[in-house]
């Protein structure tokens, strides 16, 4: 007899990972038992972002509950990781969420209970009123963590919170808006969600657990001017893009309808 083959995931989750060979181990354990409890088969995706560590070993030989597949992604920039990850997505449903599980992936039920009710965008939000959020580790973070959201709010239509790292999708959406990304960095979020909007698609903000986890590679110093300049890069996309495809036309005509 031939042996039967696995069922097709009908959730990708998407892991950017670079130098995360001290945090995927334990991010891998918590993801794997939270998407094998679910009641649909899933599959999770790590993309090394050009490591220089045991990343890419470690994902190639992982072993748990549900497939863990390796993608290679040699162009630096979390965007470019997320945005490689979910092109190479297959299932219906899809997202992202970071290794070190800061978020924790127990709010999975709830992204797919509206998922299946028919809602396109579904990420998880540090400012909803319903979360609990340990403070971040640095004071500095918190304040740019703030500004940043009042820059970007006119953009993605209100998101109280666009850089949380747990984003979900359905799928054909997911990777229709990936193909339009053109951010490799950590302002890639605003970029990607601009582009569901464009597509019609509000994002349904949903309360998590997070919980600020030691070794992050963002740093408020390092990288504050590189997301400044591509949010205005991305600012000036918007005003150009023709008028039937801006978040606020594409309101109307569907208010209209």
């Amino acid at each position: 007899m031939r042996p039967e083959c696995p069922p097709a995931p009908a959730l990708d989750v998407v892991i950017p990972a670079r130098n995360e060979a001290g945090r995927l181990p334990h991010g891998l354990e918590r993801l794997s038992a939270t998407l094998a409890a679910l009641p649909l088969s899933a599959s999770i995706l790590v993309v090394d972002n050009a490591s220089t560590d045991a990343t890419a070993r470690i994902a190639a030989t992982w072993s748990g509950p549900v497939p863990v597949r390796l993608l290679h992604c040699p162009v630096p920039g979390k965007g470019a990781a997320v945005r490689a990850g979910l092109l190479a997505t297959t299932a219906p449903y899809a997202g992202f969420c970071d290794a070190d599980m800061a978020t924790d992936p127990a709010a999975l039920d709830q992204v797919l209970t509206l998922l299946r009710a028919g809602h396109q965008v579904v990420i998880g939000s540090r400012r909803h009123p319903g979360s609990t959020v340990e403070v971040y580790g640095h004071p500095l973070r918190r304040v740019g963590a703030l500004a940043f959201n009042r820059l970007v709010r006119d953009l993605t239509g209100g998101v109280a919170d666009t850089q949380c790292g747990f984003k979900f999708f359905t799928g054909p959406l997911a990777r229709a808006a990936a193909a339009d990304l053109r951010t490799p960095g950590f302002a890639f979020d605003v970029e990607l969600l601009l582009h569901c909007r464009r597509r019609g698609a509000e994002p349904v903000e949903i309360p998590v657990v997070w919980h600020d986890v030691p070794g992050s590679t963002f740093s408020v110093r390092r990288h504050a001017a590189g997301c400044l300049r591509d949010l205005a890069r991305i600012h000036a996309d918007a005003r150009r893009a023709p008028a039937a495809r801006r978040p606020h036309a594409v309101a109307d005509e569907l208010g209209a309808g």
